[in-house]
């Protein structure tokens, strides 16, 4: 598994096509506060990213990280931009669609992900938000995705999220139905399944969080030896503030952080 992610301004175009990132925004006292302390953040983030890659004998570009930006602010957003970051992952297409039409506008590009549980209801909106979905947990919401994605004339990227802890209170497919649902989405069109999500267990014992994400590799191994056609396992999305140094050790691509980037959600 290899590479970030490239940035996308229009999430119809060509997928990881590269584009140039822009921030415009009108100076503040008080955006320049939020852009020191959100530039801080990311400068600590880019060295505890740095030290696990190091001590898992990985090379730190192999590692994309996404700013959650769950109940963040829109400046707080541009200064995470300015600061370099050119990926962010939101968790309800609702509150993702003020915010990227807002920064849009304002001349802010960057790549959206959708790594919330995403309703059906909600699908034809997300398609045209997001340049990827990472939440596709059921046959369903591929069923429905692939549909609006072709009425949009667009190629969607998509991760399957699977539930590796085995908790109720999260959502994903059961392992074992991992391979099924990638197989069915390799027939689809306009889905291109380039990866696997979890989220690790909410437990104090460090050596179950690692078996979750040890058990999504494992998956996307699985996967990737069954060929399935327009399927690649190149991401595992995986590891969140508290716990990303463990994914990175068993091998995340991804890691979704948001509190140590943006301070504390109020």
């Amino acid at each position: 598994m290899a590479g970030a992610f490239s940035g996308m301004t229009n999430p119809s175009s060509t997928p990881f096509q590269t584009q140039v990132f822009h921030c415009i925004f009108t100076a503040s006292p008080l955006y320049f506060s939020i852009t020191m302390a959100v530039a801080q953040n990311y400068k600590i983030l880019q060295e505890r990213i740095a030290a696990a890659c190091a001590q898992a004998g990985r090379d730190p570009g192999e590692v994309t990280l996404i700013g959650v930006t769950k109940t963040v602010a829109v400046d707080a957003i541009r200064a995470a931009c300015d600061s370099g970051l050119r990926v962010f992952g939101e968790n309800r297409v609702q509150e993702a669609a003020t915010k990227i039409e807002t920064l849009r506008q304002a001349g802010v590009a960057a790549q959206w992900h959708l790594i919330g549980h995403l309703q059906t209801n909600k699908v034809r909106r997300a398609v045209e938000l997001f340049d990827v979905v990472q939440s596709v947990d059921s046959l369903r919401l591929a069923e429905t995705l692939q549909r609006h994605a072709e009425s949009s004339q667009r190629v969607l990227e998509v991760f399957v999220q699977v539930n590796t802890s085995h908790e109720d209170s999260k959502f994903g497919v059961h392992p074992s139905q991992t391979l099924h649902l990638a197989r069915e989405i390799a027939g689809y069109t306009h889905l291109r399944l380039r990866g696997l999500m979890t989220i690790g267990a909410l437990d104090p014992d460090s050596s179950k969080i690692r078996q979750c994400f040890r058990s999504l590799r494992e998956l996307a191994e699985s996967v990737t030896a069954q060929r399935f056609p327009n399927v690649t396992m190149r991401h595992l999305s995986m590891g969140m503030t508290d716990d990303f140094e463990i994914a990175i050790a068993e091998g995340a691509t991804m890691i979704r952080v948001g509190r140590a980037l943006f301070g504390e959600r109020p």
